[in-house]
């Protein structure tokens, strides 16, 4: 091999392994966060009766509902589309939080 090959294939896998540890990471990211959400959402049915707040896809936007209301409460700015799979699919069946802080709490976990 000549040192020009060998630059080429050192700085190939370097590169890949880059991306494959970004790709990594960034999958762990959104396994926690999700770990954390729904570990939020069973402790808020544990402790609370009745949910109060709605979290659902409601016209192609994200929207709250409060207390079993049929209008949207607030419309968040973002896209349904611009979630991951398993989170449009939660928004889908609808996410259900039994205090303000814990909506404004998901509402900033999905924004970031």
């Amino acid at each position: 091999m000549t040192r020009r090959s060998a630059k080429r294939v050192y700085f190939t896998i370097v590169a890949a392994l880059t991306a494959s540890g970004f790709l990594t990471v960034c999958t762990l990211g959104q396994v926690v966060r999700r770990h954390r959400t729904e570990a939020r959402l069973a402790a808020a049915a544990i402790e609370e009766g009745e949910p109060r707040f709605l979290v659902r896809e409601s016209g192609g936007r994200i929207a709250v509902f409060r207390d079993g209301g049929e209008k949207p409460y607030l419309l968040l700015d973002m896209l349904p589309s611009l979630l991951s799979e398993q989170d449009r699919e939660l928004l889908t069946e609808g996410l259900y939080f039994s205090s303000e802080q814990e909506l404004r709490q998901f509402i900033e976990d999905i924004s970031s």
